[in-house]
């Protein structure tokens, strides 16, 4: 399966790049088990934050994130075969649930619901 981690990103850090990379850090900690149980693991990030630098984002929150940082994780759902959400608040990643959800995708809580591939 292609599964996206959802979590905290910005939520909670007041834009703090310290805790902004701690956020990246939970969500990227869960990557490697996810790949050990035999999937692909995704982080909207990933994808995100590369097409953010490229089309001249300044701060997270702008116009630029707006048009990027959400739509990306969106687009990935289309792919995706499911979603871990972490804990932590987060409205983004609750996005990401209420679609994955409408679209069909399984729903994780915990790394270890996640079944071995086959």
């Amino acid at each position: 399966m292609l599964i996206l981690i959802a979590g905290p990103y910005r939520s909670g850090t007041n834009d703090d790049p310290i805790l902004i990379k701690e956020n990246l850090n939970k969500l990227e900690a869960m990557a490697l088990p996810i790949f050990r149980k035999g999937h692909v693991p995704m982080i909207g990030e990933w994808v995100a934050l590369p097409l953010l630098h490229l089309a001249g984002s300044q701060k997270p929150g702008d116009a630029v994130w707006d048009e990027i940082q959400y739509p990306v994780a969106h687009r990935l759902l289309e792919k995706c075969d499911a979603v871990l959400r972490i804990p932590g608040e987060s409205k983004g990643a609750d996005k990401d649930v209420e679609i994955a959800k409408a679209r069909g995708l399984k729903v994780y809580y915990h790394i270890k619901d996640i079944p071995d591939a086959e």
